[in-house]
Order: structure tokens, then sequence, then C-alpha cells
């Protein structure tokens, strides 16, 4: 990947705009961060470039998809060698109700974040799915009740090089 260079206080307000909207038109970016279209799209493509921007996704309502249970599961591993690894991170990819999953230092291995149904739902894949996974020792869930905050946006006024 090339350098990159310092962002100034237009590339972040193009980071902003684009992160709360995606689908923002180049016109209507350019009217927002006071350039004509050309220069705005060549930043765009440059912070594109320079793996600011790594893609563009729709955000979907999870009850509308019947996804409404989000659990958060602290699992620790029986094996941390670098192939055990290797193979549980593939198991988290190829399940489809995890929709995050991160190693960890502290207490435990790993943290993956999933979405079900229902509980019922949640029970079958805690006891079919993850719990057929031979490399995991124990596991704790954490149901959520309320989502207080869910940011899909990195704060880009807090960037610095």
């Amino acid at each position: 990947m090339k350098k990159s260079r310092q962002l100034d206080r237009t590339d972040r307000h193009i980071l902003t705009l684009l992160q709360a909207d995606g689908r923002l038109s180049n016109v209507d970016l350019a009217r927002q961060v006071a350039l004509s279209p050309t220069p705005c799209l060549e930043r765009v493509r440059r912070l594109e470039r320079e793996g600011y921007i790594t893609g563009y996704v729709a955000l979907a309502d999870p009850a509308k998809l019947n996804a409404s249970t989000l659990a958060f599961i602290q699992v620790s591993l029986t094996n941390t060698s670098t192939e055990k690894l290797r193979d549980f991170n593939q198991r988290m990819l190829d399940l489809p109700q995890v929709e995050s999953c991160h190693m960890v230092a502290g207490g435990f291995d790993y943290l993956i974040k999933i979405r079900c149904a229902d509980m019922q739902d949640y029970q079958r894949f805690l006891g079919e799915q993850l719990a057929a996974i031979p490399l995991i020792g124990q596991t704790h869930t954490y149901v959520v009740i309320e989502e207080v905050k869910n940011e899909t946006a990195i704060p880009v006024d807090k960037i610095s090089h």
C-alpha cells in the first residue's frame, strides 16, 4: 500500500459524510464540502486508493430480517497454537450467525458477536454449532437487552498522523 498523506479538514469531512450516507452522490458530496465535482471525486478515489475507505455497505434492520436477538460470547480455547487459532478463525468465518469475531487479550481468547431470531435459535446455535467446535474449552454469553449505541462510523476528527 502506498504511503498515505495526512488528511486535511476536507478529507475528514468527506469521510464523515460518506460514513453517514455511502450513497451520497458525488455532486451532493462536492456541494457539502465546498468543492467542484471533479476535485471531490479525485479526493474520494484517493481516499479509497490509500485505504481510508475500504468499502460501501447497506445497513439492514435486524428485526425485519428475523435476527433481533443479539449476544456477545466470550470464548476460551483449549489450545492457542497458531494452527488451532487459524482453524478457529476459519470456523467463525463459516458461521452466518457470527456478525463479528475478535481475538482479545485478557481472561479469554475471543469475543464473538452473534445475531439470532430468538432465544431458541440462540440455544440451537450454541448447542449444535458452537459446542461442536472441539477447540472451545469454555464460553460465557451476554444477551443484549437493549442496544444503547451501535455506531458504524469512525469519528474522523480523532484521526492523528
